[in-house]
């Protein structure tokens, strides 16, 4: 079907989960709500797919560059947001609906409206012509099917896959771990609303915008390396969240600052050894198992995360979140080796 058909639909589904969430604020029927959240989650992934789309048509040297600039432009979207729930919320109120019901309209519109110039301009669909090159590449060099088939199988680096989707699945796991217990330790410490907001703008902010530079990077040292900074980053993040001060909002902005650039890292790193390690004809459904990976490893760090502290402390959580990151390390060293 290619990225074209895939994204579209995937963005015009999450926008009609955002209108049905509409409609289950409105009623107040909270079945329809879950069953629409479900629905809607499909614009969050692909949203996270997205990315991909920019790798298909990429010279290997170039693949990482492709990923951030559709990276960088989430990051409008995820600070404008957070600013928008205000004027949403006033404008649902105004239609007769309740306010927190406000954002979701502006997502029904988005994503709807995102589908539609996908499915219009989207042409040539980029995944459809990487494929069609692949196969004439193999015919021109005088293969039959059979022998193209061996030949595109031989190409997938197995190891590849493993590490790029390790190295995505344990960045997600401490990013999500630690930020989603951060506004829970600074409310225990005596920070608003305010205060809690700016430190998760701008971790936000560190996980999205610095992706073009980071992009360069991948491209310029190569995917392990950049894999290695992911890990030590991230525990520097860590290190600096579980003995930094309840009260001091310049530590903990640096924290989740690291913590959103060491999510960048791996993000862009692990999504480029991905591609490298496959071979169009069946890169779409590799990285799509990955991504479903990822989101489960983020709810599983979630979970996690609220037992660790309920039982400890948002200390000990963000340091267990520290030297998990130091996994990378072994296992981007395992890739190294020959098979």
């Amino acid at each position: 079907m290619g990225r074209r058909t895939g994204l579209a639909a995937g963005f015009i589904t999450g926008g009609l989960g955002a209108a049905c969430v509409v409609l289950a604020a409105v009623f107040s029927n909270i079945a329809l709500l879950f069953l629409s959240l479900l629905v809607y989650g499909a614009g969050t992934a692909t949203n996270l797919q997205a990315r991909y789309a920019g790798t298909d048509l990429a010279l290997p040297t170039q693949r990482a560059k492709g990923i951030s600039i559709a990276m960088v432009f989430t990051t409008f979207g995820a600070v404008a947001g957070p600013n928008l729930v205000n004027i949403t919320g006033r404008i649902a109120t105004s239609l007769g609906a309740p306010a927190l019901s406000g954002p979701f309209m502006l997502a029904a519109i988005a994503y709807i409206l995102a589908g539609i110039v996908l499915l219009i301009f989207l042409r040539p669909d980029p995944l459809i012509v990487a494929k069609a090159i692949t196969e004439f590449q193999l015919a021109k060099d005088g293969q039959n099917n059979a022998q193209s088939s061996d030949l595109l199988e031989a190409s997938i680096n197995k190891r590849g896959i493993i590490v790029g989707a390790s190295v995505m699945v344990l960045t997600q796991v401490v990013m999500i771990g630690i930020m989603t217990m951060t506004p829970v330790h600074m409310k225990h410490h005596g920070h608003g609303l305010g205060e809690v907001g700016i430190v998760i703008g701008i971790h936000v902010a560190a996980m999205y915008l610095p992706s073009l530079l980071t992009g360069v990077l991948v491209n310029k040292y190569g995917r392990l390396p950049m894999s290695y900074a992911s890990g030590i980053t991230l525990l520097l993040a860590g290190l600096l969240a579980a003995f930094a001060p309840g009260d001091s909002m310049v530590l903990l902005i640096l924290a989740l600052a690291l913590l959103g650039l060491g999510w960048n890292f791996g993000l862009i790193s692990g999504t480029a050894a991905i591609v490298d390690a496959t071979s169009p004809q069946i890169r779409a459904k590799t990285q799509g198992t990955v991504d479903v990976l990822i989101a489960l490893a983020g709810a599983s760090g979630g979970v996690v995360s609220g037992m660790v502290v309920a039982q400890s402390s948002y200390s000990i959580l963000s340091l267990a979140g520290g030297f998990l990151a130091l996994l990378l390390i072994p296992i981007v060293l395992w890739s190294r080796k020959k098979g």
